[in-house]
């Protein structure tokens, strides 16, 4: 009995050292990354309904944030006082990436985002001095983007007098202004540019106002860069046309936007979408920052739309294709 009490009291000692020996419970494993669920904001001047600028830059965010799996939210119509309180107000809830479209947001991006450095900002538009550690600008290549309108207006204007509205005076907006003008008189060398700004990008009645004057100066063939005002400019050349044979043009961007108007004939299209996955790709692989994303004919991030067929006869579509192929070969530049 002594035999089998011992033979117990060892059986329970090792049993117990067996016990304390075990490797203590590994604590619970930290959420992969690839289970975080990321978030990306836009602050906007114009609105996303505006059938421009506003509504094209909103779109390729959620296209964006869908494809990459990410949450959106935007804030539309602000004006310029509110930008910076705008900004910060998605930082301090913890969003991942302010995407802000267009170089009037430089200054303010530069604000706020000296104070939140986890914060990722991109800019589209913005200059090639812009990118630091946590800003990326998302710049679409303006002079290829006048290119493509600018030849086409060389082609299709009948008066030889063409219009050009911008919002403001950025330097992206005069960089397309002059290759409107320099890929128009290379189609037709006794073109005249005609261009004004509005001072704003949400003006609707200034957009109207200017291109009601344009066309009393025979402008027959229009391009803009102002988000709203362009399309008011719209609204007035739809207005001179009536509803007879339409006479004046308009060229889209940055979406192709060809049957929103019966007077345009084609459109500039930027892939803001691909060129905002790319700062997303770079966000999730911890990259971000230090950098310009470029879109250019070149990346399938800048194209020509669809061309109004009814309007652009045959001959004059053949040569703005050619005309596109040289620009993306670089043999316009």
């Amino acid at each position: 009995m002594k035999k089998v009490f011992t033979m117990m009291v060892v059986l329970l000692l090792t049993l117990s050292m067996v016990a304390c020996a075990a490797p203590a419970a590994a604590p619970a494993a930290e959420p992969a990354a690839a289970d975080k669920v990321y978030k990306v904001a836009m602050v906007c001047d114009s609105s996303i309904s505006d059938g421009g600028w506003g509504a094209a830059c909103y779109n390729a965010m959620t296209t964006a944030a869908e494809a990459h799996g990410w949450e959106t939210m935007y804030t539309d119509s602000i004006e310029v006082a509110d930008y910076v309180s705008s900004i910060e107000s998605y930082c301090s809830l913890g969003y991942d990436m302010i995407f802000l479209p267009g170089n009037q947001y430089s200054d303010a991006t530069k604000e706020v985002a000296a104070n939140y450095p986890d914060v990722k900002f991109a800019v589209l538009n913005g200059n090639d001095q812009l990118p630091t550690e946590n800003i990326c600008s998302i710049l679409p290549n303006a002079d290829q983007i006048g290119y493509l309108a600018g030849g086409l207006a060389g082609l299709m204007t009948k008066t030889n007098v063409l219009g050009f509205i911008g919002g403001m005076e950025l330097d992206t907006t005069k960089a397309k202004l002059a290759g409107y003008e320099k890929a128009a008189k290379a189609m037709n060398p006794d073109v005249t540019v005609l261009s004004a700004y509005a001072g704003s990008f949400a003006d609707t009645a200034k957009g109207m106002e200017l291109a009601t004057s344009m066309i009393a100066e025979k402008a027959d063939v229009f391009f803009g860069d102002a988000s709203a005002v362009d399309s008011g400019a719209r609204q007035a050349i739809d207005n001179a046309n009536g509803t007879g044979e339409i006479n004046v043009f308009d060229i889209g961007q940055p979406a192709d936007i060809l049957g929103q108007n019966p007077c345009i004939i084609c459109s500039v299209v930027t892939d803001n979408a691909g060129m905002l996955g790319l700062c997303m790709d770079d966000v999730e692989a911890g990259t971000f920052g230090n950098k310009v994303v470029y879109g250019t004919l070149e990346n399938g991030c800048l194209s020509a739309g669809a061309i109004n067929t009814d309007l652009v006869p045959a001959e004059a579509q053949e040569a703005y294709l050619a005309f596109v192929e040289s620009v993306k070969s670089g043999e316009f530049k």
